[in-house]
């Protein structure tokens, strides 16, 4: 029961700051539940492969929402979500694999100075300028096996790789956004999938987990998160949100370094 609440809370305060803050909830969740996992007791060998595989299939669900509210509000560039598409499912795929042949503790510190990353990009404000236009065929397939190589080996839907990239091929910021959303559709369900193939049949993972995908911390974080994006999205308009991004770079700033230390 303990750990079923711990799960609801996860997802609620994840799926705040993602509708107030428009950050993915994968920061927030990857090292909420690898916490979770090492006080359950779960092998160390697979903590790290679950959390990532689990954050990426709680984002199917929490995605839909998104994607159907910035839809009808005309935001999503489909064009360009197809074009990114082949390539995120490649690079979502080489991603898994990579992740199952490398060790928990070095799955962490690859998500640890990601996040480091992203903190600095956050509280600093940086983002790219307009610079160009979108790239042709190619060059949409290889950013789009970047994108998704990167969401699965760190457990994310690819917003902090998928928006800076947009905008710097001078899409509007709504519509990266937006079309960024649309994108972590399929990166999720493309990891969720992959993570689940590759930790089929591992002996160490727990009974109730099928591949890297453990079940209780799927139901619970996504079933919070979704109903708690919506009150973040409502205090968006009432908070200072460049405050509270600043304050949530700091807390993504001692997330990562505890992850370096962890490990």
């Amino acid at each position: 029961m303990t750990e079923w609440l711990v799960y609801l809370a996860l997802g609620a305060f994840a799926g705040t700051l993602a509708g107030m803050l428009g950050v993915g909830g994968g920061l927030i969740i990857v090292p909420g539940l690898v916490w979770v996992f090492m006080q359950s007791g779960f092998v160390t060998d697979v903590i790290m492969h679950m959390a990532l595989g689990t954050s990426l299939a709680t984002i199917v669900f929490t995605s839909v929402s998104s994607v159907r509210a910035h839809h009808r509000r005309g935001a999503v560039q489909w064009p360009v979500v197809w074009q990114l598409i082949p390539g995120i499912v490649l690079g979502v795929m080489l991603g898994a694999s990579l992740a199952e042949q490398l060790p928990t503790a070095y799955l962490s510190r690859v998500f640890a100075v990601f996040v480091l990353l992203v903190a600095g990009q956050m509280g600093f404000s940086l983002l790219p300028e307009a610079q160009r236009n979108l790239p042709g065929k190619l060059g949409m397939t290889a950013m789009g096996s970047v994108i998704g190589g990167v969401s699965a080996i760190v457990g994310i839907g690819g917003g902090t790789l998928t928006v800076p990239f947009l905008l710097w091929c001078s899409v509007s910021m709504r519509q990266a956004v937006a079309t960024s959303a649309a994108c972590g559709m399929p990166i999720a369900l493309a990891g969720s999938l992959a993570f689940v193939w590759t930790g089929y049949g591992n002996d160490a993972l727990p009974a109730q987990a099928i591949g890297y995908l453990y079940w209780p911390a799927l139901l619970g974080v996504a079933l919070s998160s979704m109903l708690f994006a919506p009150v973040g999205a409502r205090l968006a308009h009432s908070l200072p949100t460049n405050t509270l991004k600043r304050f949530f770079a700091l807390f993504l700033l001692l997330v990562g370094l505890k992850m370096l230390m962890t490990w």
